[in-house]
C-alpha cells in the first residue's frame, strides 16, 4: 500500500545545497522538492505530514565500514545485525556496508553466503557487503570477477594481522591487478603487521603489558610506510586504492602526495581518531582496553591534520569501523597482555552526531558534514544517488535532525549492544529526531518504530569517482 509523506518547513541540507524546502515522499522514494510556502508545496496532500520547522532535513547516513558479528581474537563483535542496525538508525544512519570474511582455504562465495545468512531478515536499515580477501589464489581471483558482477564491488586486504587476515605484497599486487580489470575497489588496512609483531614481542618481553602499549607498538611510521607501499603497489597495478581508518598525520601526507600526483587514491578516517587519543589508551585500571582498535588511537596532535585532510579532501569519508566488544568478558581477555585485547570500538550510533558537533565547533561546514558522512561514501561504493542525497528518485532515507537539542553520550542511553561508550560523558549539540528508511518510519520523534527485516540487501555498482 502506497503512503505519501510530506516533510514541511525544514532546511534541506545535502552535500551541494541548503534550501528551505518541503519534501514529498511516495512509494519509498523522494518524489519532489519545492520551496517551503510556495503554491507547489502547499498543494501537496499526504496521509503523513512531518513538521520539520527549525530542523534540518538531511539524507540518511551511509556508514561503509562496520563489523557486525565479526569473529576476532577468540570472540565475536557484540552487535548482531539486528542490534547494530537498530543502533545505526538511532544515530541517523540508514545504510551500512559490512564486511563478509573469506576464511583461509575457503572460497569467497562461502564467506559471502555466511554473511548473507547472518544479515537476512534481521536488519532495521539497508545493507551491503564488502569482501575481505584472506586467501589470494587463482580461484579467488576468478571469484572476484563474479562478485563484482553481482554487486559486491569492493575487496578488503590486510597488511596487518599475520596468520589471520594478512596478505603479502605479491598477493596484494595480484588482487589489485584483478580489480584494475574488473572495476573493483581494493580497500587496504595499511599497517606493517610483520614489523608490528616484532615490536609486540619485544614490548611483552620487557613486561610492557598495559593497553597503552598497543598504541606504542603500532607506530604511526609503520602506518605511513604501509600506506606508501599500498599506493605504489596500486600504481604498479594501475588500480584505484581506498585506505581505511587512517589515523596518523604521516599517512595523510602519503595520501595527499599521491592525490597531488593524480592517482586514484582515497582515504577514510573515523570519529575515534578525530575525538579520542592515546590519553584514552592510558586510562587506569585497564580502562584503556576500551579504546584498543587498529589502527590505534594517536597522540592528540594528529587530530588537527585529520581535520585538515577532511577539509582539503585528502580524506574523503568518515566511517566508524564499528566493531564493539564488551569490557566485561571480552576486552578483559587481554588483562596482562595487551596483544590479546580484541581490537575494536563501538560507534555506529555516534558518527552523525559527532560530526555535527564538528560543524558546531567549526572544523567542517554543514554541507561537508553531509558530504563525508552520506554522499561521498555512497558514491565511493556505487550507491549514489539512490543513497546519500535528497533528490527526486532517491530512496527516501531521510533524517529530521534537531541542531539545537543537547545530549550527553552514555552507555546508559545508547542502543548498541555493548557495556561502555567510547565517548562517555561527552556533551553534544544536535540530535536525531526522526528517521525514515525508504519512506518507512524507523525512529519517530525519538521512539523506535522500525523492525528487523525492513532493511534490504543493496547490490552496488563500482566506484563512481573513477573514469
Amino acid at each position: 500500500m502506497s503512503t505519501r509523506t510530506v516533510i514541511r518547513g525544514g532546511l534541506v541540507v545535502t552535500a551541494s545545497d541548503e534550501i528551505h524546502a518541503d519534501v514529498l515522499i511516495e512509494d519509498g522514494r523522494i518524489a519532489a522538492l519545492a520551496a517551503s510556502g510556495t503554491t507547489a508545496a502547499e498543494a501537496w496532500t499526504a496521509e503523513r505530514v512531518i513538521d520539520a520547522t527549525g530542523k534540518y532535513v538531511i539524507p540518511g547516513g551511509v556508514d561503509v565500514h562496520t563489523h557486525m558479528e565479526l569473529p576476532f581474537g577468540g570472540t565475536f563483535a557484540s552487535d548482531t545485525f539486528e542490534t547494530g542496525t537498530r543502533a545505526a538508525a538511532w544515530g541517523g544512519t540508514t545504510t551500512i556496508v559490512d564486511f563478509a570474511v573469506q576464511s583461509v582455504g575457503r572460497s569467497l562465495r562461502d564467506g559471502l553466503d555466511a554473511w548473507h545468512a547472518k544479515a537476512e531478515g534481521n536488519c532495521a536499515i539497508d545493507y551491503g557487503f564488502h569482501m575481505i580477501v584472506s586467501d589470494v589464489n587463482q580461484d579467488t581471483l576468478k571469484e572476484m570477477d563474479l562478485l563484482v558482477a553481482e554487486g559486491v564491488t569492493s575487496f578488503k586486504q590486510f597488511m596487518a594481522y599475520p596468520g589471520v587476515f594478512y596478505s603479502d605484497d605479491g598477493q596484494i599486487l595480484r588482487a589489485m591487478q584483478r580489480s584494475a580489470e574488473n572495476g573493483g575497489l581494493i580497500m587496504m588496512h595499511a599497517e606493517n603487521g610483520i614489523a608490528i609483531d616484532v615490536l609486540v614481542e619485544q614490548a611483552l618481553a620487557r613486561g610492557e603489558t598495559d593497553p597503552r602499549y598497543h598504541g606504542e607498538v603500532r607506530k604511526a611510521l609503520l602506518e605511513a610506510e604501509a600506506t606508501h607501499r599500498a599506493i605504489k603497489l596500486a600504481q604498479v597495478a594501475g588500480a584505484p586504492l581506498y585506505v581505511v581508518h587512517v589515523s596518523a598525520m604521516e599517512a595523510v601526507a602519503e595520501l595527499a602526495r599521491a592525490r597531488d600526483e593524480g592517482l586514484n587514491v582515497f582515504g577514510e578516517t573515523c570519529p575515534q581518531y578525530l575525538f579520542l587519543s592515546t590519553d584514552n589508551l592510558a586510562e587506569p585500571d585497564f580502562a584503556g582496553s576500551k579504546y584498543v582498535c587498529s589502527t590505534p588511537l594517536r597522540p592528540k596532535e594528529h587530530q588537527a591534520k585529520l581535520w585538515q585532510g577532511l577539509r582539503t579532501n585528502d580524506l574523503q569519508v568518515v566511517s566508524t569501523d564499528h566493531c564493539p566488544f564488551c569490557f566485561v568478558g571480552q576486552k578483559e581477555l587481554g588483562r596482562g597482555d595487551f596483544s590479546k585485547i580484541p581490537n575494536g570500538l563501538p560507534g555506529v550510533e555516534n558518527r552523525m552526531d559527532l560530526l555535527h558537533q564538528a560543524v558546531v565547533d567549526g572544523h567542517i561546514s554543514r554541507r561537508r558534514w553531509i558530504e563525508i558522512a552520506c554522499a561521498t561514501p555512497a558514491r565511493m561504493f556505487g550507491m549514489y544517488p539512490k543513497k546519500g542525497t535528497i533528490a527526486p528518485g532517491a530512496d527516501a532515507d531521510v533524517v529530521i535532525y534537531d541542531p539545537h537539542a543537547e545530549q550527553i553520550i552514555s552507555a546508559d542511553t545508547h542502543h548498541m549492544n555493548v557495556d561502555y561508550s567510547a565517548y562517555e560523558g561527552k556533551r553534544l549539540t544536535g540530535r536525531v529526531e526522526t528517521v525514515l528508511s525508504r519512506g518507512e518510519l524507523v525512529i519517530t520523534e525519538r521512539e523506535y518504530t522500525g523492525h528487523a527485516g525492513h532493511g534490504a540487501y543493496t547490490p552496488r555498482s563500482t566506484c563512481q569517482y573513477l573514469n
